[in-house]
């Protein structure tokens, strides 16, 4: 009789505990409810302010007559309008339901979330002795979007500036020699309240390739690296440089905002774009091949060897263009060969894709 009286007292405390826990959590989300229900008015009246300035642009660019735009502009407002009845509705049901079952064992679904309450535990007559609640929420969607991601690619002509000469004056094919980049990049606003400004920066890889021409190749001579002629006819000369960069621009250029209730989003879908800024990074390794043909038989020489470029990269780049297609101009600050008697740099334009 004395162990049954110690359970009964033990189940007693642990019915009014187990009570107590699910009141408690139940109060909880009560509350957040209720904070919800405050701020759906305000979240739609914001919405449907951006909606009638999109119908009044439209207006001024002349798509639409102003009897139109008085139609849209009814249909928004009446949208809103059911909008915050059904938002409040749900969740004044949601209350209702909650203030009725404390024990939370149901799933409620919210405007903006979605909880998933498990009651695991012992009943006794139908009636909870020992409750255990759980929750798993899902993640709420990012109201602000402050940073944006971006594959990014390039491909275009390369060649090269050497002091004391113009361009129509470089010993490498203009139209032959090319350059190719791939990476990732991330674009974060520079103001909280204005995207105007950009910091766009990440990580690439550049492929830089000249191709000699008057039959020539890359030779070493010591520290010197050389244009010499090669005693056969050639069918293919080209030196690549392989680097890893690390670039960051400073971007301008309106944005569009796409603003719901839950979130603001800003697209540079078909907006002007121009960046300006610069890149440091390492040379991975340089390579040339050499195709030609001897007594008949096909010969491909692939070169892998420092020909005395620079380990440091540097330069500076820019851009400009609408959307995810650029104008790209990059220029290398550092030396292709270090202790050239004649300095080269490597210069490169062509289109950048940022998809």
């Amino acid at each position: 009789m004395r162990t049954l009286s110690v359970f009964l007292v033990l189940a007693v405390m642990l019915l009014f505990t187990g009570m107590g826990y699910s009141q408690e959590v139940s109060n909880t989300r009560v509350e957040e409810l209720k904070n919800a229900r405050l701020k759906v008015t305000e979240q739609e009246k914001e919405a449907l302010k951006i909606e009638i300035s999109k119908i009044n642009k439209r207006l001024e660019a002349k798509e639409i007559t102003v009897e139109e735009s008085q139609i849209l502009k009814e249909e928004a407002a009446k949208k809103r309008a059911l909008n915050i009845e059904n938002r409040i509705a749900i969740i004044e049901n949601e209350i209702a339901l909650l203030e009725r079952n404390p024990d939370g064992n149901y799933p409620v679904i919210s405007s903006d979330t979605i909880q998933w309450k498990v009651r695991v535990g012992i009943d006794m007559d139908d009636k909870p002795l020992l409750a255990i609640n759980s929750s798993k929420k899902k993640e709420k969607p990012v109201y602000d979007r402050r940073t944006y991601t971006d594959f990014v690619m390039a491909i275009g002509l390369n060649n090269a500036l050497i002091d004391g000469q113009g361009l129509e004056d470089t010993p490498y094919k203009i139209g032959g020699s090319r350059f190719f980049e791939i990476g990732w990049a991330w674009r974060t606003r520079v103001f909280e309240n204005s995207n105007f400004m950009r910091l766009h920066y990440g990580v690439s890889f550049q492929f830089n390739g000249l191709k000699p021409n008057d039959n020539r190749y890359f030779e070493m001579d010591g520290n010197q690296t050389n244009l010499e002629v090669f005693p056969v006819e050639l069918d293919k000369a080209k030196l690549r440089m392989d680097n890893l960069v690390f670039p960051i621009h400073f971007e301008f250029g309106p944005s569009k905002v796409v603003q719901t209730a839950n979130t603001i989003r800003y697209s540079l879908d078909k907006q002007f774009r121009i960046g300006v800024g610069a890149y440091g990074g390492f040379n991975m390794g340089t390579r040339q091949k050499l195709k030609y043909e001897i007594d008949g038989d096909d010969v491909k020489d692939k070169l892998k060897r420092g020909y005395n470029t620079s380990n440091f990269i540097y330069g500076l780049s820019a851009y400009t263009g609408f959307g995810g297609t650029l104008l790209y101009l990059k220029y290398d600050l550092n030396p292709i060969f270090k202790n050239a008697v004649v300095e080269q740099h490597n210069i490169s334009l062509g289109l950048r894709f940022d998809l």
